[in-house]
């Protein structure tokens, strides 16, 4: 049975993931955004602003 390789490993094929913490409403509001992107690209990106604690989940 073959097992795919990752490229992961190859710097030139990563991935960069950050966090943020968004602050609205003059500090009185905040929220967290994860953002992935392919630094390599301008275009390759992904953001999502519904990032929840699994105590949150539950």
């Amino acid at each position: 049975m073959n097992t795919p390789e990752s490229d992961a490993t190859d710097d030139s094929d990563g991935l960069v993931g950050r966090g943020y913490r968004i602050t609205v409403d003059e500090g009185r509001e905040s929220f967290f955004a994860l953002s992935i992107e392919d630094p390599d690209s301008e275009t390759a990106w992904l953001m999502s602003d519904t990032v929840r604690s699994l105590e949150e989940m539950r």
